[in-house]
């Protein structure tokens, strides 16, 4: 699913939703966990709101991978014109547009840009143009790591500490779901 509204020359957000949900389940969740109602709409829609609220091109990858590296080499693949990319795994109903528009323009001026959240690292994780290559190479469950850990050699990666839990608050369990229903509670 694509969605082309994109913004003059900012990134593409792609969205993760490749997973298996194991941790999910075998924590008593008795649903996908992208599919699991967060205050009356599906954990997916709540990080798809943020998505389509932040105004930015975006892609929804859905189809089975073997890994993390696979799920972002095929969304890269799809999207393979855009200005850059900003890796969202589907699982993150609170983070906010604002974030997600303040990591793309950061990557006007840096390969990688990282949101930080009291010193946590966090998604989006966004890429520019010239890490194209090297996305699509990814594969397995390491996800761009590789593709961090270069750009960190050289440089060109910008750390921002923002104030949004939002960043770090996945949904991997039934009491990751019930502790974002408190955050989101308190919004």
């Amino acid at each position: 699913m694509d969605a082309a509204r994109p913004g003059a020359g900012l990134p593409t957000v792609l969205v993760l939703a490749s997973g298996r949900s194991e941790r999910f389940t075998a924590s008593g969740g008795s649903t996908h966990k992208l599919q699991a109602l967060l205050a009356g709409k599906s954990v997916l829609q709540h990080t798809l709101d943020a998505v389509i609220a932040s105004g930015l091109a975006w892609h929804l990858e859905q189809a089975g991978h073997p890994g993390m590296g696979d799920s972002i080499a095929a969304a890269v693949r799809a999207t393979r014109d855009a200005r850059g990319w900003l890796v969202l795994p589907g699982d993150l109903p609170l983070v906010r547009s604002d974030t997600l528009r303040a990591v793309a323009q950061a990557l006007a001026q840096h390969a990688v840009a990282i949101p930080l959240y009291q010193g946590a690292r966090g998604h989006p994780v966004g890429f520019s143009a010239v890490c194209r290559e090297a996305l699509l190479d990814l594969k397995g469950n390491q996800g761009a790591a590789p593709v961090v850990r270069s750009h960190l050699a050289m440089n060109s990666v910008a750390f921002m500490e923002l104030d949004d839990i939002g960043t770090v608050t996945d949904i991997d369990t039934v009491e990751d779901l019930a502790r974002a229903e408190e955050l989101l509670t308190m919004r």
